[in-house]
């Protein structure tokens, strides 16, 4: 016994040992995670001890055992670094008290605001507030108003709060402004010199219908044209991409700009652009009739569809059109369409640049690069900024054919890097870990996939599934799972080679306007051009950052491409709850996207909006939580809810600033029943079925009023729950210091209930 004991201590002694060092990443239900600088599983931050720090402090954590779930478990043992910027929310005034409520519910607890630091917003404003006081286990923090955005129903607002939220830089330092209003708004012949001269070649540029600016233009002829002699089945594939590295130097106050940016931004009706727009939509941008300075990717591509050469150089060209995909696919498919029509003027030259995609796209499948069938959408908005219709985009041949001449290009730069030594980014994707290996192995197995996959997957394996399964019912959730098992892209000076599009080397060279990384890798080629062709004994300045500059600026460009992602999808999910206000109570088919322990994700198939039913909305049995097999099963029905599967919900509630959208699964003939129901409560007679057309429009009313019955009924019993939890709380914490507290407001900090129009009320509901 002595012995046991001895070594549980010892055991325990061990464990508290354990320190790391990491970034506080809080959770809106108030605990946090504090995760690693370098990576590898986070440590899990009890509630009771976030109390003292906020999301994004950099601390120092002291491992102090195991959760129930078997997470490593710790506490706070030093703050080394508290978050910098600014904090937005609503400001609030409650029992004379003045709050900040934090938009990023991840902070945890509302901020107390002085009276003599509201700066004069009004309650119920937009504001940012800037820290004072931090936050301490018995104290709440103090800021103070630095800025007002305005009111919640401001167009434009929710943009304005995720640029600050995420840290996205939107306002350009007055160097760079004044730097980019110092350059020639044409191209001057200083520019051209040492240039080839391309302004007679026909390329063109295809983008989307409402692209600005404008990075790539195109051209393809046969390669018997410009050489009789060469293989008949062989093709000239020209890409031209604007030379912003011209414009744009190491170190200047353009480049520090765009380094801190790396990339642009893109939001509904906004972008915030990676360059001043007199560069990124005027001197850099291949706008139609103008000359432009441009870096060239000259290809030749032979009747396997593979880059036997290329030849990168500095040239002059000029755009002679601007096509959109729309109409490149429309004079291809020689449909009298009036999109078409001006299109046809060039479709010689688009017939070319379509033989070429044949080819490639022909390469690309015998190289085995995977597949996917994705769905995109693309929002619809009124003038205000909201939401008139969320539609799929639509991809057709025109975007393929440019999606192919970017790759080639971009897969000729890294080929050029790499056989020159040279360090530089590459944009690595790596095949799956061992352990999502495992992961998608079991799923094929008990989901009866007959394709197996090696231990060491290739490419080719992931296409094959995707084949084998694709006429398959379940085909969706498959390939759902093909792609979570794969992981995320990167830059990297270490080339690992590209998984996904099976490419061993594989760079980003295409799109220097709108990614850092691009420009960089144009700086690289320029110095190979000039190396060599230089003379002996140049004293040319040479540009050749060390390998550990290289990993600082992909890692910086990674996270920068990450908050880029995280800040548009913030503002898509508050124009979209915003959008579902309008459809409270309103039923809807949707496709399971996702299986968690707590509920279900559902996509609305009309809509394109992912909102959650909770597990307590599945019926009143038990469900069981099959990893593997992504399903939630009904231990008494033996109910099955799989990812990719249909199911038929109500919109239920709708979160604005916690940006949830809740669903209820609605049964078959459940509706049948509640209209039944509510003609009985306007017959009066106990459920006959004979009414009047009065009697029919007061079932409509009272099934109106048994809907919102039953939501007022879970809502107590969901407050009983929280009142039940705070007064047990409040018993385990005793006495103690007084703390500061604002007056009560409800279960877990509910602002009450803010009526809709035309629907059920919704709350607010904030950690």
């Amino acid at each position: 016994m002595k012995t046991r004991l001895k070594k549980a201590v010892t055991a325990a002694k061990s464990v508290q040992s354990i320190e790391c060092v990491g970034t506080v990443q809080g959770h809106r239900e108030g605990h946090g995670v504090v995760q690693p600088a370098e990576g590898g599983p986070g440590l899990f931050i009890p509630a009771t001890e976030m109390r003292g720090v906020m999301h994004q402090d950099r601390v120092r954590a002291q491992v102090t055992g195991h959760d129930r779930k078997g997470r490593p478990e710790g506490r706070v043992v030093e703050i080394l670094e508290r978050r910098k910027g600014p904090i937005m929310g609503r400001l609030l005034q409650e029992g004379g008290a003045w709050l900040l409520a934090p938009e990023d519910r991840r902070y945890g607890q509302d901020i107390l605001i002085p009276k003599t630091g509201t700066a004069g917003a009004s309650p119920g404003q937009v504001v940012a507030v800037e820290l004072i006081e931090a936050p301490a286990l018995q104290a709440r923090p103090v800021g103070r108003v630095v800025e007002i955005l305005g009111e919640v129903d401001d167009p434009g607002l929710e943009i304005e709060i995720a640029v600050r939220k995420y840290d996205v830089p939107h306002v350009f330092s007055a160097a760079a402004v004044a730097q980019a209003e110092a350059l020639s708004p044409v191209v001057r012949a200083v520019d051209r010199r040492g240039r080839l001269d391309l302004r007679d070649v026909a390329l063109v540029t295809i983008d989307g219908d409402d692209a600005r600016d404008f990075d790539d233009a195109v051209y393809a002829e046969p390669l018997r044209d410009s050489d009789p002699t060469a293989d008949p089945d062989a093709w000239r594939l020209v890409v031209a991409i604007a030379d912003v590295s011209h414009y744009v130097r190491p170190g200047d106050a353009l480049d520090e700009q765009a380094l801190e940016r790396a990339t642009s931004v893109y939001f509904p009706r906004r972008v915030i652009p990676m360059l001043p727009e007199a560069l990124s939509n005027g001197l850099c941008s291949l706008n139609p009739e103008v000359d432009r300075l441009s870096m060239v990717c000259d290809m030749v591509v032979n009747g396997d569809g593979e880059v036997e050469a290329y030849q990168f150089f500095a040239a002059t060209i000029r755009s002679h059109a601007r096509l959109t995909y729309t109409e490149v696919a429309s004079a291809l498919g020689q449909a009298p369409t009036p999109e078409g029509q001006r299109a046809r003027a060039w479709l010689p030259q688009l017939q070319n640049l379509h033989e070429v995609f044949l080819l490639l796209q022909r390469a690309r499948r015998r190289r085995g690069a995977a597949d996917f069938e994705t769905t995109e959408t693309q929002i619809i908005s009124d003038e205000q900024g909201r939401i008139q219709q969320i539609v799929p985009r639509v991809r057709n041949d025109a975007h393929r054919l440019i999606e192919e001449a970017m790759l080639a290009a971009n897969v000729c730069a890294a080929d050029f890097i790499l056989q020159s030594g040279l360090p530089a980014l590459f944009r690595v994707h790596e095949g799956p870990t061992p352990e999502k290996r495992r992961a998608l192995a079991d799923y094929l197995r008990v989901m009866g996939v007959p394709a197996s996959l090696p231990e060491e997957p290739r490419p080719a394996d992931y296409q094959a599934l995707l084949q084998a399964t694709r006429d398959r019912p379940d085909a969706a959730q498959i390939q759902t799972h093909l792609l979570r098992s794969m992981q995320q892209a990167i830059y990297s000076p270490d080339n690992a080679g590209h998984f996904g599009l099976a490419y061993e080397a594989y760079t980003h060279f295409t799109s220097p306007i709108r990614r850092y990384p691009d420009l960089l890798v144009h700086r690289v080629l320029k110095e190979l051009l000039a190396s060599a062709t230089e003379k002996s004994g140049s004293r040319r300045r040479r540009y050749r950052p060390d390998l550990e500059q290289w990993r600082e600026w992909g890692q910086h460009c990674s996270a920068n491409e990450r908050r880029a992602d995280e800040a548009s999808k913030d503002v898509e999910a508050w124009l979209k709850c915003r959008y579902m206000r309008e459809h409270l109570g309103e039923e809807f088919t949707g496709t399971v996207s996702g299986v968690a322990p707590f509920g279900l994700f559902v996509t609305l198939d009309s809509l394109y909006v992912e909102g959650l039913v909770h597990i307590t909305e599945l019926g009143g049995e038990y469900f069981r939580h099959d990893e593997v097999r992504q399903e939630l099963r009904g231990e008494r029905t033996g109910l099955r809810y799989v990812l990719g599967g249909k199911v038929r919900v109500q919109v239920s509630r709708v979160d604005l600033d916690g940006r949830r959208i809740d669903f209820r699964v609605v049964r078959e003939g459940e509706t049948d029943r509640l209209l039944e129901r509510g003609r009985s409560v306007a017959s009066g007679r106990g459920g006959s079925r004979s009414a009047t057309p009065e009697a029919e429009v007061g079932a409509e009313e009272a099934l109106s009023v048994v809907l919102q019955a039953d939501r007022a009924h879970k809502r107590a019993a969901r407050s009983a729950r929280q009142s039940r939890q705070s007064t047990a709380e409040g018993r385990g914490r005793g006495g103690g210091a007084a703390t500061p507290r604002a007056p009560a407001r409800g279960g877990k900090g509910e602002r009450g209930a803010a009526k809709v129009s035309g629907g059920a009320p919704v709350r607010g509901k904030r950690r």
